[in-house]
């Protein structure tokens, strides 16, 4: 059995989009090597914050279908340049109940072991459930603290919460909350304002993009210099004007479901269709992490330990923060046709899965497989203006392989700045 430290998969626990035929013995190997990262490796790979992605990438291929053989694989390919655990103060895990005691090693990684170990007992004690509404989503100042912090880093502590409750392992939520606890928190000014700002709206996502784009002095306010475009570029230059457009679009608890398939289309979109020809195909890098984010709203919908009012702030706060990072790449032009005219080979999900699950990658492009496939599924019939129904979202999983295995960069970083193109080449 899964508990707070020990990963426990069965091929009845395959997350909610997973094809069919999972076997025992990938559900044995994926246990094991996520266990030994468990216990031996560091949720950042350095010390510059980047992380580590074998969960995510683990636990995506065994969804999709991975064998034994490509789990070990891939596995070992990355834990190469994993490092290790930092220490465990017991004194410190001690003091991390007490919010006023805990806001002295919030943000700080090298306290990151010390929040595992924490947020372990606590889910031992609560339940994961009761966990993650007492330190997350009951809307204190401290589950505030936390949440702002579940969306930092690109995204990766509320994905790395997705998997831990889609495949049913509390050890994961423990690393979740673990990594976010060490994430700087500096996106809270920009929710909470646009939170005070909101306004009634009948504004489409779609609207709000070609809005923002029009906006040369939101658009333009990342520079390429830049260290976070987020940060640097739209906080500190354009917040005002970002809080405007970001609070215009707020979920409504009874429309969850239309509301979370606009969000899903609608990044989908971007992700897709910021491109720039004749350069070859790619796809912006941090574009990709809010779609593959996506995934994981309708699980989050569909838990009954999750009151509505929250559900709706955290898709709220998703599609705020998806704005902004469309506005962060300098709002580049999306161009539908290049979605439409693209050409999917042979083989339907079945080859993009075989293709995504060999990638040489850190599972990124699997991630972005098995996100297209399920929006293919949550979105039919819905997801505002956009015409995904007709295209198909094959086209998205099919890019994701394709800007990988193409010659030059994997991806590019900032799809509106034409330096983040300069190194690919052009189509033959």
């Amino acid at each position: 059995m899964a508990t707070a430290t020990k990963i426990h998969l069965t091929p009845s626990e395959a997350g909610m989009f997973h094809v069919p035929g999972i076997t025992a013995e990938s559900a044995a190997k994926a246990s094991e090597v996520l266990q030994e990262n468990h216990e031996k490796n560091h949720i950042f790979y350095n010390d510059e914050g980047f992380h580590n992605h074998i969960v995510h990438h683990i636990l995506t291929i065994y969804a999709l279908g991975a064998s034994p053989e490509t789990i070990q694989t891939q596995y070992d390919d990355n834990k190469i340049y994993q490092r290790p655990h930092g220490p465990i103060h017991r004194n410190i895990v001690d003091e991390l109940g007490d919010y006023e005691k805990r806001k002295k090693y919030l943000g700080k990684e090298q306290y990151s072991s010390d929040f595992q170990v924490f947020f372990q007992k606590e889910i031992e004690r609560l339940g994961w459930e009761e966990a993650l509404q007492e330190y997350a989503f009951k809307g204190d100042e401290g589950a505030d603290d936390m949440l702002v912090r579940l969306y930092m880093g690109f995204l990766h502590p509320i994905i790395h919460l997705g998997f831990g409750i889609e495949f049913k392992q509390p050890a994961v939520i423990a690393q979740a909350l673990a990594q976010a606890a060490v994430h700087e928190n500096w996106l809270g000014p920009f929710f909470y304002g646009a939170e005070k700002a909101a306004k009634p709206s009948t504004k489409t996502l779609v609207d709000l993009l070609h809005e923002i784009r029009a906006d040369k002095k939101l658009s333009m306010a990342a520079d390429w210099g830049d260290g976070n475009k987020i940060r640097d570029g739209i906080m500190k230059r354009a917040l005002e004007e970002m809080i405007g457009f970001a609070s215009q679009w707020s979920a409504e608890p009874g429309k969850l479901e239309d509301e979370t398939a606009e969000m899903i289309s609608a990044v989908g979109w971007y992700t897709a269709a910021a491109q720039h020809p004749p350069k070859q195909i790619k796809l912006d890098f941090y574009y990709l992490h809010c779609f593959n984010s996506s995934i994981f709203f309708p699980l989050f919908h569909s838990l009954p330990s999750i009151p509505v009012q929250t559900k709706a702030r955290l898709l709220t706060w998703k599609v705020r923060l998806d704005l902004a990072m469309y506005a962060s790449r300098r709002s580049p032009e999306l161009l539908w046709k290049e979605v439409e005219g693209y050409m999917v080979p042979n083989g339907g999900w079945e080859a993009v899965f075989r293709r995504a699950v060999e990638c040489k990658d850190d599972g990124h492009v699997a991630k972005a497989a098995r996100a297209a496939w399920a929006a293919e599924g949550f979105c039919k019939g819905r997801g505002g203006t956009i015409e995904w129904d007709k295209v198909g979202w094959t086209r998205v999983g099919s890019m994701a392989v394709d800007s990988v295995e193409s010659p030059g960069p994997r991806w590019v970083r900032s799809a509106g700045f034409e330096k983040a193109w300069e190194q690919v080449r052009d189509r033959e």
